[in-house]
């Protein structure tokens, strides 16, 4: 018996609609339609058609459940300009990564998840708005202040954050990477049973990784799960809190001359590791350039490359560091990569793209592994912020 909802899974993860699937395994799209609303099951042939076409082992259709992800519990964003093809792919991949959540939850202690929930926040009441991001303000706005509370009870003071995904980690965040299957979503946020999730895009610059990181805890500490984080609103008070967080006013008026040139802003930019672009926006926000030179920075900086790359930047994207020390202690225990994907019905390219690419993809030789049972629970992982 197959799971009619895992036929739905593994289609839209690789971004086909019914009519495409339908014909890449030789059926029809009515017979195709039925198998994944559950009126019938396809025959062994069919099966396996599927399956190659989808290039999911068969035994990922006859697994249990995988729990939905509505659309409505997730912040993506700039919906409107995001095709069905890619939200169904980055929205497939979160359930993905709660199955492999749930895999390795059941085996190692990770970090409890331990966000300041700031949906009662005085200063976040309904109706007042946080600044959007192309607006010039001071520091504080009501996003500011909650960046800065976060700092507080994190005690990470003023000083430049080192890594932003070990930060999310160490507060219990998981952190999974995007397929390169939907390059136009720079990653999304959401809830699920008390346990916040982020997923981040692989292909943008590290710089920008980092802002994306800080821009998603945002969506999960202003607007917890409890509000729906969507719309031009929330995605300004996300924005803002990201660069708060990642440049705080404190740090940025101590270090920043008035009226900063070009070249200190790439100078400087390497100090909060963050954009170019982002820093200068930031610097206007604070007031310590006027709107004329903030557009001429944005001039230069899109005349030198800096607006959709960062140039000869020297800064690594960052990668999880909990799912390195998992499959580091899972090879020492002699069970490979491999093992895990087949426990997950996945592909080992597919748990690959979950993972930062922190494990090999290619084809395993078919070793016998000497396997811890999956009952046994091993000791509490550390996370280094």
């Amino acid at each position: 018996m197959t799971t009619a909802s895992r036929l739905v899974l593994a289609r839209k993860r690789r971004g086909l609609t019914v009519t495409r699937l339908a014909q890449l395994a030789g059926l029809t799209a009515r017979r195709l339609s039925d198998f994944e609303n559950g009126r019938a099951h396809p025959s062994p042939p069919s099966l396996t058609a599927i399956a190659k076409a989808l290039e999911f082992p068969e035994a990922f259709f006859s697994a249990e459940e995988v729990a939905d992800l509505p659309l409505e519990s997730v912040s993506f964003r700039a919906l409107s300009k995001m095709t069905a093809s890619q939200r169904d792919i980055a929205l497939s991949n979160g359930r993905l990564a709660r199955v492999l959540q749930d895999w390795v939850g059941a085996r190692f202690g990770l970090p409890a998840a331990a966000l300041p929930s700031l949906t009662s926040f005085s200063r976040l009441s309904v109706g007042e708005q946080a600044p959007f991001p192309g607006e010039a303000a001071g520091p504080d706005s009501p996003a500011e202040s909650a960046a800065e509370l976060v700092r507080a009870r994190w005690g990470l003071g003023v000083a430049p954050i080192p890594n932003m995904v070990h930060l999310l980690e160490a507060h219990g965040v998981r952190v999974f990477s995007l397929s390169r299957d939907c390059p136009e979503v720079d990653a999304f946020s959401f809830w699920d049973r008390g346990v916040p999730f982020v997923l981040l895009s692989t292909e943008k610059t590290a710089e920008r990784g980092r802002f994306d990181a800080a821009h998603e805890l945002g969506h999960l500490v202003l607007h917890g799960e409890e509000q729906v984080p969507h719309g031009p609103q929330a995605e300004g008070e996300a924005h803002r809190f990201a660069a708060s967080l990642l440049m705080p006013a404190a740090d940025v008026l101590a270090y920043a001359p008035r009226n900063p040139s070009t070249h200190w802003i790439l100078q400087a930019k390497r100090r909060w590791k963050v954009a170019a672009m982002a820093l200068a926006h930031r610097l206007h926000e604070l007031n310590l350039t006027t709107e004329w030179q903030y557009r001429t920075h944005c001039i230069e900086l899109g005349r030198l490359g800096f607006r959709k790359a960062e140039p000869q930047s020297r800064l690594g994207r960052e990668t999880s560091q909990v799912l390195g020390k998992v499959f580091t202690a899972l090879r020492a225990e002699g069970t490979p990569p491999a093992d895990v994907a087949r426990d997950l019905q996945l592909r080992l390219a597919d748990l690959n793209d979950l993972v930062f690419g922190l494990v090999v993809t290619g084809q395993d030789g078919g070793r016998s592994s000497n396997r811890t049972a999956p009952t046994q629970q091993r000791p509490q992982l550390s996370v280094v912020r």
